[in-house]
C-alpha cells in the first residue's frame, strides 16, 4: 500500500505543513509522539494519511494532548498495518451515512459500503461539519488527497498543504 501522511500544525505563527514518515511506528502512541515533534509549540495538530487512493484517516492533537481519530472507512484497519495502528482501537462508528441530512445533490453520499469509523466532528470547530467531512469521503471521484486538500482549504492551510505536495 502505498501511503502519504502528512502533518498540519497551528501555532501562534500561523500554519505549516509536513510530511511524516510512519513507517516502523508501532502503535498510536508513537503516531501521536511524531505528530507532536512536527511542531512543538503547535496549539493543534492534524495528521492526513492518505491510502492508496481508498482511504484516508485524519488525526487531530489539541494542546499536544487531546486526540481525536476519524477513518473514512473501517477497511483501512483490516487491510493495513498502519491502518491498523491509527484505527485499530476505535470502537465508535462515525455518524452513518445515514444520518446526513438532505442536502443538494452534491452532499448525498454514493457509497453506501463505506463504513467510516470514530470522531467525524473532530475539525466542526474549524469550519467543517461532521455532515460534510462524511460526504466529502463518500462522494463519487473524490479520492482522499481531494478530500485532505478540500478540508485544508475549509480549516486554512491548504497554501501549507499545496506547497508540501509540490515540493
Amino acid at each position: 500500500m502505498s501511503i502519504f501522511a502528512a502533518a498540519v500544525a497551528r501555532s501562534k505563527n500561523g500554519w505549516t505543513a509536513s510530511e511524516l514518515d510512519l513507517t516502523g511506528l508501532a502503535d498510536i502512541d508513537e503516531v501521536v509522539d511524531a505528530l507532536r515533534d512536527t511542531e512543538p509549540d503547535a496549539d493543534l495538530a492534524v495528521l492526513f494519511v492518505e491510502s492508496d487512493d481508498e482511504y484516508l484517516a485524519i488525526l487531530r492533537l489539541d494542546e499536544g494532548e487531546d486526540l481525536r481519530v476519524f477513518g473514512s472507512d473501517s477497511g483501512f484497519a483490516e487491510e493495513s498495518r498502519i491502518g491498523s495502528v491509527l484505527l485499530g482501537e476505535i470502537e465508535t462508528p462515525a455518524l452513518g451515512l445515514d444520518d446526513l441530512a438532505a442536502g443538494d445533490d452534491e452532499e448525498k453520499p454514493v457509497d453506501p459500503d463505506a463504513d467510516p469509523v470514530g470522531d467525524a466532528e473532530l475539525l466542526g470547530d474549524l469550519g467543517l461539519s461532521a455532515q460534510r467531512l462524511l460526504a466529502l469521503c463518500a462522494m463519487e471521484g473524490m479520492l482522499p488527497s481531494d478530500v485532505t486538500a478540500e478540508i485544508c482549504q475549509k480549516i486554512g492551510c491548504g497554501d501549507e498543504m499545496e506547497e508540501l505536495r509540490e515540493a
